[in-house]
């Protein structure tokens, strides 16, 4: 039976001949999330592309929503989506480039790098005569491990980092952690932790997790990395966290709020890097690359009335074992 399949994404034609091949007799059509009309999107039987929720919201027949993000908040508010409506997302597709991100983050702090380009732009020799730290030997706590979590996971214990991830609920340790242990075991971690790499869902649960009394419990001069969602972290304890000495730094590629208001003290603090959501997206072509390739693996399982892989739960946010199908992986 010919279903009817909207993209809304940047394709080029050599991806958009891809997913044709995966099942020819479907019909489909090319938009972007900006181009999108009302009635492209009530042709879709299937969407894939973050569409503007005021339009997909009047599609009450819609049978699946693919998220070319990992995390399709808005979309999975109560009344957005018919209520049999299939909801799969990106898990999969964005671990290489935000982990990446993240690593560069980390070495631009612990190496200075971020001081060294201030003085080079005041075109000053100014050696920094405090020492370095390095990434062999550090207690690196993954806050979230996920797809995004555990590509970073494995990237940091190559290079010689200790790893300890933490999860909803404690679960099977993989040979690139020390130990995986559930959030109520959160506050025992911290103490220890010379980063903090948060890649955590919006949810209730984790709407400033990270408050000011927690910050307080991590180890002097640790550094925290954020690339889930702003709402993890309180923005004004972590600025405070980090006046008063308790942090040594942070990374953010999410805030609360977002963006951040430029009177925010975050901005103005030396040993912050702030950049505007942007870790993941589509500036590494190997992420559309990978968005393609899970939306073409769930195009042949929904041809064949098969169970659709990396499902959202709509009440948890997550891809998880509570959800049909699989979750994907998409790179080592």
């Amino acid at each position: 039976m010919t279903k009817n399949i909207l993209v809304a994404l940047p394709l080029t034609d050599e991806l958009q001949t891809r997913l044709r091949a995966a099942v020819p007799s479907f019909a489909y059509r090319f938009t972007t999330q900006e181009t999108a009309t009302l009635e492209e999107i009530l042709w879709a039987d299937a969407i894939l592309g973050n569409v503007p929720v005021e339009l997909i919201r009047q599609n009450d027949h819609l049978e699946w929503f693919q998220s070319n993000f990992a995390g399709p908040d808005p979309y999975l508010a109560p009344g957005v989506l018919p209520p049999d409506c299939a909801v799969t997302n990106a898990t999969g597709a964005y671990g290489l480039a935000i982990s990446e991100w993240m690593l560069g983050m980390w070495l631009a702090l612990i190496k200075d790098l971020l001081l060294y380009r201030d003085r080079q732009t005041a075109r000053r020799w100014d050696p920094i005569t405090r020492p370095v730290r390095s990434i062999a030997g550090a207690r690196v706590l993954c806050v979230g491990m996920g797809d995004i979590g555990s590509s970073f996971a494995r990237r940091a214990h190559a290079l010689g980092a200790e790893v300890v991830g933490v999860r909803r609920h404690a679960a099977d340790c993989p040979p690139y952690c020390l130990r995986v242990v559930g959030t109520d075991k959160l506050d025992e971690e911290l103490p220890t932790a010379d980063l903090i790499a948060l890649s955590l869902p919006g949810t209730p649960e984790t709407d400033h997790l990270f408050n000011a009394a927690r910050l307080a419990k991590c180890k002097p001069g640790a550094i925290l990395l954020n690339v889930g969602r702003g709402t993890a972290v309180d923005s004004d304890a972590l600025a405070a966290a980090i006046q008063n000495g308790t942090l040594y730094g942070a990374a953010l590629d999410v805030t609360d709020p977002e963006p951040l208001p430029p009177e925010h003290p975050l901005w103005g603090l030396e040993t912050v890097l702030i950049t505007p959501h942007i870790s993941g997206r589509f500036s590494l072509p190997r992420t559309l690359e990978n968005i393609v390739g899970i939306f073409a693996h769930n195009l042949r399982r929904y041809a064949a009335g098969q169970t659709l892989d990396n499902q959202m739960s709509r009440t948890t946010h997550y891809v998880s074992a509570d959800t049909p199908g699989q979750r994907l992986v998409c790179e080592p």
